[in-house]
């Protein structure tokens, strides 16, 4: 029997979290626009004049929306390995990730990087081109896997997203039909008793507090974002499942507020509450992993309406098409725009909307323009073909 027969099928797409997705991929041009301003964070361009307020609001995006994004991920590719089988699936996400990949590291991620280097030294006069080599100079690393090369200038930069996708879709692969039949009996002992929704908590405190957070993967482990990956692939679909969520939503979210408050003092008074090994940051880290668990948690059961489910929006299918195009173009699109803005004799508040309207604007403008017009730049973006014509009967 194929892996393809012997998964159990999944429902109508999840309308509600296709349109999340692409919320979370456009408030990623606010919350990048934001650190530009933010005393604590190392962007690429900064303002002169920062606030901590910048701190704060981006804790409230970074304990949640990437690792929804993960989760949405996971179960787009039950629906996926369901039409295709896990060979199939495995040879798409390799073109549809890893071309972007490959593709927009050699183009777009040299790009924040030069910035970076003529922002901190106004008489730094390297070339784009000089530069660009020096950037592809690397070497194999294999201890940072997945991220398989390093260099003096080179990086993934916010491409770290679509490296991680690509590692785990590959290693769900070869197991997606096993992991769906366990999946079984967990969501009829999920169904006996929601409260076993929160375990996954524990496992996320423990990878948040021993291996540490990383800031350059937006404040969690790397590793964490598995664990979202694959409960959005095994369980997130599930009947009994999402029908626990839906009771649970509301003690969970209080529960995940309240941890998310207990983070605040060690966030505020550690040195480096990211990989000190007091028990105080352990305690730090481990809270905040809880504490997205519950917010990813209690966002799904609040959301997941099925009586009033709708179709889709023109503009939000237009959107969830572009949303992978959209995320790689956005971070060298905001950094370029606020290397102009920051020299600018104006406000905090007038700045940070000229990022963030420009970027937007120029972000949609390439989409619409360049990526979606042409077979080539499809490709290159991780776009599907333009569907062929319909004859005319």
């Amino acid at each position: 029997m194929s892996a393809q027969q012997r998964i159990p099928p999944t429902g109508p797409r999840r309308g509600e979290l296709d349109a999340l997705r692409v919320y979370v991929v456009l408030g990623l041009v606010f919350f990048h626009s934001a650190l530009v301003f933010s005393p604590d964070d190392d962007f690429y361009v900064k303002n002169q004049e920062t606030t901590g307020a910048v701190t704060v609001l981006a804790g409230l995006g970074v304990v949640w929306a990437m690792p929804m994004l993960f989760l949405v991920a996971g179960l787009g590719s039950r629906y996926s390995i369901r039409r295709r089988g896990s060979a199939r699936f495995a040879r798409e996400r390799l073109l549809r990730l890893g071309v972007p990949l490959v593709f927009a590291t050699l183009v777009l991620c040299p790009l924040p990087q030069w910035l970076r280097l003529r922002a901190a030294d106004p008489a730094y006069d390297e070339s784009y081109a000089r530069f660009w080599l020096r950037f592809l100079t690397v070497r194999p690393d294999a201890a940072d896997f997945p991220f398989v090369l390093e260099g003096e200038h080179f990086e993934t930069g916010h491409l770290w997203f679509v490296v991680l996708l690509l590692a785990f879709s590959l290693l769900l692969a070869p197991v997606a039909a096993s992991l769906a039949g366990w999946a079984e009996p967990l969501s009829r002992a999920v169904a006996r008793r929601p409260a076993l929704l929160v375990l996954p908590a524990l496992p996320l405190a423990a990878i948040n507090a021993f291996l540490g957070m990383e800031e350059g993967f937006a404040g969690w482990n790397r590793w964490a974002y598995l664990v979202f990956f694959l409960f959005g692939y095994a369980l997130a679909d599930d009947p009994r499942v999402r029908a626990a969520l839906r009771r649970a939503a509301v003690a969970v979210g209080l529960l995940g507020l309240a941890l998310f408050a207990g983070t605040a003092p060690g966030f505020l008074a550690l040195a480096d509450p990211f990989t000190e090994w007091s028990a105080f940051a352990l305690v730090t880290r481990a809270a905040f992993g809880a504490a997205g668990w519950c917010w990813v948690l209690a966002i799904l059961g609040l959301l997941d309406r099925p009586r009033e489910a709708r179709p889709p929006s023109r503009a939000m299918l237009y959107l969830g098409v572009a949303a992978l195009p959209v995320y790689v173009l956005h971070q060298p699109v905001v950094v370029a725009l606020a290397y102009g803005v920051v020299g600018l004799p104006a406000p905090i508040p007038v700045k940070y909307v000229m990022i963030v309207t420009g970027s937007l604007a120029l972000i949609l403008a390439l989409y619409e323009c360049v990526v979606r017009r042409t077979r080539l730049t499809r490709f290159l973006f991780g776009m599907r073909p333009h569907p062929p014509p319909t004859p005319s009967s």
